[in-house]
């Protein structure tokens, strides 16, 4: 009997201090995710900006641009999938991993190879484990994205874009990253980066608000060769910052969840010990009666 209590003794301490790690763990992720939102909505007003730029360059131009073409026939498309460094935040990688994994099945199911790009160790874990192939992997900061990392992203996709694909080139190339909609939803979204699908951002411009007409000088095709390069550097980028305010909330739904069922293993392994103890107390009492009456007979 005594050994059953030091167990629920031994469990009650253990799990005691796994809940002040996810305590911890919530708390540092409620405070990060206040300025992610933030980078996320400062980000939104060049997104916007450049991409109605784009919009009036490729819709007011008759424009035959390598990057705003459709290509006659597609063999390989390039799928860049954005995941988190660090778990303990739910299902959020698993989400972009299931996501990802439904893409290249559509591919593959329309005659095209798949040329893949990792970002974030989770993802790097989960092509290992399964033995795939993948052309290059980016880890570090997942949750806190550097402008950088989406630039370098920007000139590696670029450079297979512009690649023939007797040389290892792609034809498209899609994004599947965790769109951020609120604390509580937040949802896998799949982009297709090129050729080019200008999508206006979510703003707050009236419907009937008319969009300027451009001149452009010295022509639309040197616009483009100019604007397009930033144009992705801000989708990348603002899908990086998305990505990171959803590992952010993710993580602090996670283990709030965690640290509340820690609670509640805490009392019952309580529970079970105070009634250890009680039973204990009970037999010794019972052993002692029993010895005080041999002892009168």
């Amino acid at each position: 009997m005594g050994a059953q209590i030091r167990v629920y003794r031994q469990k009650i301490a253990s799990t005691s201090s796994m809940r002040k790690i996810f305590k911890a763990m919530e708390l540092i992720a409620a405070s990060r995710i206040g300025k992610a939102r933030s980078r996320v909505a400062a980000s939104l007003p060049y997104a916007n900006a450049i991409t109605r730029a784009v919009t009036a360059v490729a819709s007011q131009a008759d424009v035959d641009h390598p990057l705003t073409t459709e290509p006659d026939n597609v063999r390989r498309a390039a799928v860049l999938v954005m995941t988190s460094d660090r778990g303990l935040a739910g299902s959020y990688s698993a989400s972009v991993l299931k996501q990802a994994e439904h893409l290249v099945e559509l591919l593959r199911e329309e005659g095209k190879e798949v040329k893949t790009y990792l970002v974030g160790r989770k993802a790097q874990a989960y092509f290992d484990f399964r033995s795939r192939e993948y052309a290059r992997v980016w880890t570090g900061n997942t949750d806190s994205p550097h402008f950088e990392t989406a630039r370098e992203l920007r000139e590696i996709l670029l450079e297979d874009f512009a690649t023939d694909y007797e040389q290892g080139g792609v034809d498209e190339i899609h994004v599947v990253y965790t769109q951020f909609k609120s604390m509580v939803t937040q949802e896998p979204t799949v982009i297709r980066l090129l050729p080019l699908e200008v999508v206006e951002e979510e703003t707050e411009t009236p419907t009937d608000e008319l969009l300027p007409l451009y001149e452009f000088e010295p022509s639309p095709e040197e616009v483009l060769d100019a604007l397009l390069p930033r144009y992705i550097d801000s989708r990348l980028f603002n899908a990086q910052l998305q990505a990171a305010a959803s590992e952010l909330a993710a993580r602090q739904r996670a283990m709030k969840a965690a640290g509340d069922n820690a609670g509640e293993l805490i009392k019952k392994y309580t529970r079970l010990r105070n009634n250890a103890r009680q039973a204990e107390i009970t037999q010794e009492l019972s052993e002692i009666v029993a010895g005080a009456d041999a002892l009168n007979d």
